[in-house]
Protein backbone atom coordinates (compact mmCIF):
# COMPACT_ATOMS: atom_id res chain seq x y z
CA UNK A 1 0.00 0.00 0.00
CA UNK A 2 1.37 3.46 -0.85
CA UNK A 3 1.65 6.21 1.11
CA UNK A 4 -0.90 8.13 -1.10
CA UNK A 5 -3.48 5.45 -0.69
CA UNK A 6 -2.75 4.49 2.91
CA UNK A 7 -4.01 8.35 3.70
CA UNK A 8 -6.73 8.24 1.35
CA UNK A 9 -8.19 5.39 3.04
CA UNK A 10 -7.20 6.96 6.68
CA UNK A 11 -9.34 9.67 5.72
CA UNK A 12 -12.18 7.94 4.77
CA UNK A 13 -12.27 5.47 7.69
CA UNK A 14 -12.39 8.93 9.94
CA UNK A 15 -14.92 10.24 8.01
CA UNK A 16 -16.77 6.89 8.63
CA UNK A 17 -16.63 7.64 12.36
CA UNK A 18 -17.01 11.55 12.34
CA UNK A 19 -18.64 10.60 16.22
CA UNK A 20 -15.66 8.92 17.44
CA UNK A 21 -13.06 10.97 15.47
CA UNK A 22 -14.80 13.82 17.28
CA UNK A 23 -14.87 12.52 20.75
CA UNK A 24 -11.32 11.87 20.16
CA UNK A 25 -10.31 14.88 18.97
CA UNK A 26 -12.11 16.61 21.63
CA UNK A 27 -10.09 14.16 24.25
CA UNK A 28 -6.64 15.64 23.12
CA UNK A 29 -7.61 19.34 22.99
CA UNK A 30 -9.20 19.20 26.47
CA UNK A 31 -6.19 17.97 27.69
CA UNK A 32 -3.67 20.51 26.16
CA UNK A 33 -5.89 23.62 26.89
CA UNK A 34 -6.55 22.66 30.20
CA UNK A 35 -2.44 22.09 30.92
CA UNK A 36 -1.82 25.10 29.47
CA UNK A 37 -3.75 28.11 30.39
CA UNK A 38 -3.60 26.49 34.26
CA UNK A 39 0.40 27.08 33.62
CA UNK A 40 -0.20 30.29 31.35
CA UNK A 41 -2.79 31.61 34.97
CA UNK A 42 0.22 30.92 37.19
CA UNK A 43 2.52 32.48 35.89
CA UNK A 44 0.43 35.68 34.43
CA UNK A 45 -0.14 36.39 38.29
CA UNK A 46 3.27 35.92 39.30
CA UNK A 47 4.18 38.57 36.35
CA UNK A 48 1.34 40.84 36.97
CA UNK A 49 2.47 40.89 40.83
CA UNK A 50 6.45 40.84 40.20
CA UNK A 51 5.31 44.38 37.76
CA UNK A 52 3.10 46.24 40.11
CA UNK A 53 5.73 45.34 43.16
CA UNK A 54 8.95 46.96 41.03
CA UNK A 55 6.31 50.56 40.28
CA UNK A 56 6.58 51.40 44.23
CA UNK A 57 10.41 49.99 44.11
CA UNK A 58 12.52 47.09 42.82
CA UNK A 59 14.22 45.29 46.11
CA UNK A 60 14.10 47.72 48.81
CA UNK A 61 13.69 47.99 52.55
CA UNK A 62 12.40 50.97 54.37
CA UNK A 63 13.88 51.57 58.15
CA UNK A 64 10.97 53.05 60.30
CA UNK A 65 12.26 54.30 63.71
CA UNK A 66 10.33 52.46 66.38
CA UNK A 67 10.47 52.01 70.32
CA UNK A 68 13.01 49.48 72.13
CA UNK A 69 12.28 46.18 73.60
CA UNK A 70 15.45 45.55 75.42
CA UNK A 71 17.67 47.42 77.65
CA UNK A 72 21.23 48.17 76.28
CA UNK A 73 23.95 50.28 77.58
CA UNK A 74 22.22 51.18 80.62
CA UNK A 75 19.20 52.57 79.05
CA UNK A 76 15.52 51.56 79.58
CA UNK A 77 13.48 49.96 77.43
CA UNK A 78 10.43 51.77 75.87
CA UNK A 79 12.55 54.98 74.16
CA UNK A 80 12.02 56.47 70.89
CA UNK A 81 14.00 56.36 68.04
CA UNK A 82 14.12 58.78 65.25
CA UNK A 83 16.92 58.70 62.50
CA UNK A 84 18.68 61.94 61.68
CA UNK A 85 19.52 63.33 58.31
CA UNK A 86 23.29 62.51 58.44
CA UNK A 87 22.76 58.45 59.36
CA UNK A 88 22.46 57.32 55.87
CA UNK A 89 26.32 58.52 55.84
CA UNK A 90 27.35 56.09 58.40
CA UNK A 91 25.39 52.96 57.12
CA UNK A 92 26.35 53.36 53.54
CA UNK A 93 30.25 53.61 54.88
CA UNK A 94 30.17 50.61 57.30
CA UNK A 95 27.63 47.95 55.57
CA UNK A 96 29.18 46.57 52.57
CA UNK A 97 26.15 44.58 51.18
CA UNK A 98 24.05 48.34 51.04
CA UNK A 99 24.16 49.36 47.72
CA UNK A 100 22.76 52.71 48.31
CA UNK A 101 20.69 54.06 51.36
CA UNK A 102 18.67 57.91 51.19
CA UNK A 103 16.62 59.50 54.02
CA UNK A 104 13.30 60.64 53.21
CA UNK A 105 10.85 63.43 55.15
CA UNK A 106 7.49 63.81 53.82
CA UNK A 107 4.69 66.64 55.46
CA UNK A 108 1.26 65.59 55.11
CA UNK A 109 -1.63 68.11 53.61
CA UNK A 110 0.39 71.32 52.58
CA UNK A 111 -1.19 73.60 50.37
CA UNK A 112 0.02 73.85 47.02
CA UNK A 113 -1.35 76.20 44.57
CA UNK A 114 -0.73 77.15 41.11
CA UNK A 115 -2.07 80.29 39.13
CA UNK A 116 -5.34 77.87 38.26
CA UNK A 117 -6.28 75.75 41.15
CA UNK A 118 -4.84 74.75 44.95
CA UNK A 119 -4.86 71.63 47.02
CA UNK A 120 -3.51 70.04 49.87
CA UNK A 121 -1.04 67.40 49.20
CA UNK A 122 1.83 65.21 50.82
CA UNK A 123 4.92 67.32 50.38
CA UNK A 124 8.15 64.68 50.40
CA UNK A 125 12.21 64.86 49.68
CA UNK A 126 15.20 63.01 49.66
CA UNK A 127 18.05 62.40 47.67
CA UNK A 128 18.57 62.57 44.09
CA UNK A 129 18.88 58.45 44.25
CA UNK A 130 15.41 58.73 45.33
CA UNK A 131 13.99 58.70 41.83
CA UNK A 132 16.13 55.06 40.81
CA UNK A 133 14.80 53.12 44.21
CA UNK A 134 11.23 53.98 44.12
CA UNK A 135 10.87 53.73 40.51
CA UNK A 136 9.70 57.51 40.05
CA UNK A 137 9.82 57.78 35.98
CA UNK A 138 9.49 61.38 34.61
CA UNK A 139 7.06 62.02 31.63
CA UNK A 140 8.09 65.65 31.79
CA UNK A 141 11.05 67.33 32.73
CA UNK A 142 13.45 66.13 35.54
CA UNK A 143 13.77 65.12 38.70
CA UNK A 144 15.78 66.73 41.35
CA UNK A 145 19.15 66.29 40.43
CA UNK A 146 22.74 67.32 43.20
CA UNK A 147 22.68 70.51 41.90
CA UNK A 148 19.66 71.46 43.37
CA UNK A 149 20.79 69.36 46.54
CA UNK A 150 24.00 70.94 46.78
CA UNK A 151 22.08 74.80 46.36
CA UNK A 152 19.07 73.91 48.41
CA UNK A 153 17.09 74.77 45.39
CA UNK A 154 13.45 75.86 45.46
CA UNK A 155 12.72 73.30 42.91
CA UNK A 156 10.06 70.14 42.69
CA UNK A 157 8.71 67.60 40.69
CA UNK A 158 5.40 66.85 40.45
CA UNK A 159 2.80 63.41 40.24
CA UNK A 160 0.45 63.08 37.60
CA UNK A 161 -2.41 63.86 39.97
CA UNK A 162 -1.04 66.61 41.20
CA UNK A 163 -0.50 67.75 37.68
CA UNK A 164 -3.95 67.51 36.55
CA UNK A 165 -5.71 69.06 39.34
CA UNK A 166 -3.02 72.31 39.63
CA UNK A 167 -2.62 72.56 35.74
CA UNK A 168 -5.75 70.74 34.24
CA UNK A 169 -3.08 68.41 32.11
CA UNK A 170 -1.73 71.67 30.64
CA UNK A 171 2.28 72.53 30.87
CA UNK A 172 3.80 72.83 33.75
CA UNK A 173 7.25 72.46 33.71
CA UNK A 174 9.16 76.01 34.17
CA UNK A 175 5.94 76.56 36.10
CA UNK A 176 5.94 78.54 39.45
CA UNK A 177 4.18 76.66 42.61
CA UNK A 178 3.57 77.84 46.06
CA UNK A 179 4.16 75.25 47.95
CA UNK A 180 3.46 75.72 51.90
CA UNK A 181 3.63 80.07 50.88
CA UNK A 182 7.14 79.74 49.47
CA UNK A 183 7.33 79.57 45.24
CA UNK A 184 9.10 76.17 43.84
CA UNK A 185 9.94 75.73 40.12
CA UNK A 186 8.23 72.92 38.74
CA UNK A 187 10.95 71.22 36.79
CA UNK A 188 9.69 67.78 35.93
CA UNK A 189 6.29 66.01 36.11
CA UNK A 190 5.93 62.33 37.33
CA UNK A 191 5.23 59.22 35.01
CA UNK A 192 1.52 58.09 35.93
CA UNK A 193 2.28 54.60 37.29
CA UNK A 194 0.17 52.01 39.14
CA UNK A 195 0.82 51.45 42.64
CA UNK A 196 -0.86 48.68 45.06
CA UNK A 197 1.31 49.74 48.20
CA UNK A 198 2.75 52.54 49.87
CA UNK A 199 4.19 53.36 53.51
CA UNK A 200 2.59 57.25 52.78
CA UNK A 201 0.37 57.76 49.74
CA UNK A 202 0.40 57.01 46.11
CA UNK A 203 3.46 58.73 44.72
CA UNK A 204 1.10 60.21 41.86
CA UNK A 205 0.03 62.61 44.43
CA UNK A 206 3.21 63.87 45.60
CA UNK A 207 5.12 66.57 45.56
CA UNK A 208 8.87 65.66 45.75
CA UNK A 209 11.52 68.00 46.50
CA UNK A 210 15.31 68.11 47.31
CA UNK A 211 16.28 66.85 50.50
CA UNK A 212 18.61 70.15 51.67
CA UNK A 213 15.09 72.67 50.75
CA UNK A 214 12.50 70.29 52.18
CA UNK A 215 14.82 70.04 55.74
CA UNK A 216 15.13 73.73 55.34
CA UNK A 217 11.55 74.42 54.53
CA UNK A 218 9.70 71.61 55.76
CA UNK A 219 11.56 70.04 58.98
CA UNK A 220 9.78 67.97 61.63
CA UNK A 221 8.35 69.47 64.57
CA UNK A 222 8.43 68.82 68.29
CA UNK A 223 9.00 66.10 69.69
CA UNK A 224 10.90 65.19 66.69
CA UNK A 225 14.16 66.89 66.85
CA UNK A 226 14.33 69.71 63.42
CA UNK A 227 16.97 67.07 62.08
CA UNK A 228 15.32 64.22 62.21
CA UNK A 229 14.18 62.08 59.13
CA UNK A 230 11.04 59.83 58.81
CA UNK A 231 12.51 57.17 57.48
CA UNK A 232 15.20 55.60 55.59
CA UNK A 233 15.29 53.74 52.31
CA UNK A 234 17.73 51.06 51.71
CA UNK A 235 18.97 48.52 48.87
CA UNK A 236 21.15 45.52 48.84
CA UNK A 237 23.93 44.84 46.02
CA UNK A 238 22.25 41.55 45.73
CA UNK A 239 19.23 39.52 46.08
CA UNK A 240 20.93 36.91 47.71
CA UNK A 241 23.00 39.58 50.27
CA UNK A 242 18.90 41.16 51.61
CA UNK A 243 19.53 39.49 54.42
CA UNK A 244 23.16 40.29 55.15
CA UNK A 245 22.12 43.79 54.44
CA UNK A 246 19.29 44.44 56.65
CA UNK A 247 21.37 42.91 59.94
CA UNK A 248 24.29 45.58 58.86
CA UNK A 249 21.87 48.33 58.82
CA UNK A 250 20.16 47.34 61.97
CA UNK A 251 23.86 47.00 63.57
CA UNK A 252 24.85 50.72 62.71
CA UNK A 253 21.88 52.28 63.49
CA UNK A 254 22.10 50.50 66.65
CA UNK A 255 25.39 52.01 67.00
CA UNK A 256 24.56 55.20 66.65
CA UNK A 257 21.43 55.34 68.94
CA UNK A 258 22.92 53.13 71.50
CA UNK A 259 20.08 50.41 71.41
CA UNK A 260 20.52 46.66 70.80
CA UNK A 261 21.35 45.58 67.54
CA UNK A 262 18.91 42.37 67.89
CA UNK A 263 16.09 44.22 68.91
CA UNK A 264 13.98 44.41 65.66
CA UNK A 265 11.27 46.76 67.40
CA UNK A 266 13.78 49.73 67.56
CA UNK A 267 14.86 49.54 63.78
CA UNK A 268 11.27 48.05 62.14
CA UNK A 269 12.58 47.44 58.48
CA UNK A 270 9.35 46.87 55.85
CA UNK A 271 11.26 44.05 53.59
CA UNK A 272 10.26 43.99 49.96
CA UNK A 273 12.95 41.42 49.05
CA UNK A 274 11.24 39.17 51.84
CA UNK A 275 7.75 39.92 50.78
CA UNK A 276 8.66 39.46 47.11
CA UNK A 277 10.46 35.68 48.13
CA UNK A 278 7.36 34.95 50.17
CA UNK A 279 5.09 35.75 47.18
CA UNK A 280 7.76 33.83 44.78
CA UNK A 281 7.51 30.67 46.83
CA UNK A 282 3.60 30.76 47.10
CA UNK A 283 3.36 31.25 43.03
CA UNK A 284 5.68 28.74 42.38
CA UNK A 285 3.13 26.18 44.52
CA UNK A 286 0.78 27.33 42.56
CA UNK A 287 2.66 26.99 39.17
CA UNK A 288 3.69 23.43 39.65
CA UNK A 289 0.18 22.61 41.39
CA UNK A 290 -1.72 23.77 38.76
CA UNK A 291 0.55 22.15 36.23
CA UNK A 292 -0.16 18.71 37.51
CA UNK A 293 -3.71 19.46 37.72
CA UNK A 294 -3.53 19.92 33.99
CA UNK A 295 -1.00 17.19 33.25
CA UNK A 296 -3.91 14.69 35.30
CA UNK A 297 -6.04 16.24 33.01
CA UNK A 298 -4.33 15.56 29.61
CA UNK A 299 -3.32 12.02 31.37
CA UNK A 300 -7.62 11.36 31.79
CA UNK A 301 -7.97 12.90 28.38
CA UNK A 302 -5.28 10.40 26.85
CA UNK A 303 -6.79 7.47 28.59
CA UNK A 304 -10.57 8.34 26.96
CA UNK A 305 -7.93 8.65 23.26
CA UNK A 306 -6.61 5.00 23.84
CA UNK A 307 -9.99 3.48 24.98
CA UNK A 308 -11.97 4.94 22.13
CA UNK A 309 -9.12 3.29 20.02
CA UNK A 310 -9.97 0.30 21.44
CA UNK A 311 -13.28 0.56 20.77
CA UNK A 312 -12.37 1.31 17.13
CA UNK A 313 -10.53 -1.56 16.76
CA UNK A 314 -12.89 -4.21 17.98
CA UNK A 315 -15.63 -2.56 15.76
CA UNK A 316 -13.23 -2.90 12.82
CA UNK A 317 -12.14 -6.71 13.60
CA UNK A 318 -13.76 -7.96 10.52
CA UNK A 319 -12.73 -5.30 8.48
CA UNK A 320 -8.69 -6.69 9.47
CA UNK A 321 -10.09 -9.99 9.04
CA UNK A 322 -10.89 -9.04 5.19
CA UNK A 323 -7.30 -6.64 5.18
CA UNK A 324 -5.52 -9.88 5.97
CA UNK A 325 -7.32 -12.03 3.62
CA UNK A 326 -6.44 -10.03 0.86
CA UNK A 327 -2.76 -10.59 1.76
CA UNK A 328 -2.25 -7.06 3.83
CA UNK A 329 0.86 -7.50 6.81
CA UNK A 330 0.38 -6.58 10.32
CA UNK A 331 2.82 -4.07 9.84
CA UNK A 332 0.05 -2.27 7.20
CA UNK A 333 -2.63 -2.61 9.65
CA UNK A 334 -0.93 -0.84 12.33
CA UNK A 335 0.52 1.84 10.40
CA UNK A 336 -2.73 2.30 9.87
CA UNK A 337 -4.28 2.77 12.86
CA UNK A 338 -1.33 4.34 13.93
CA UNK A 339 -1.92 7.53 10.68
CA UNK A 340 -5.20 7.64 11.99
CA UNK A 341 -3.98 8.71 15.25
CA UNK A 342 -1.33 10.82 14.04
CA UNK A 343 -4.06 12.83 11.91
CA UNK A 344 -6.68 13.24 14.46
CA UNK A 345 -3.95 14.62 17.03
CA UNK A 346 -2.70 17.01 14.19
CA UNK A 347 -6.05 18.45 13.60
Amino acid sequence: MVLRDLFKDTIRTLWAHKLRTALTMFGIAWGIVSITLMVAAGEGLRVGQARVAESFGKDIMIVFGGRTSMQAGGTRAGRVMRWEADDYKHIQASCPDVALVVPEIGQGSVPVRSQINSGSFLVTGSLPHFAEIRSIKIAAGRYCNWDDERDARRVCVIGSEVHKQLFEEGEAVGQTLLVGGYPYTVVGVMKRKEQDSSYDGQDVSKVFLPFATIMRDFPNTPPASATSVDRLIVTPKSFEQNDEAKRQVRRALAQLHGFDPRDEEAAPIWDTVENARQFRTMTDGMKYFLGGVGLTTLFLGGIGVMNVMMVAVRERTREIGVRKAVGATSREILWQFFCETLIVVFI
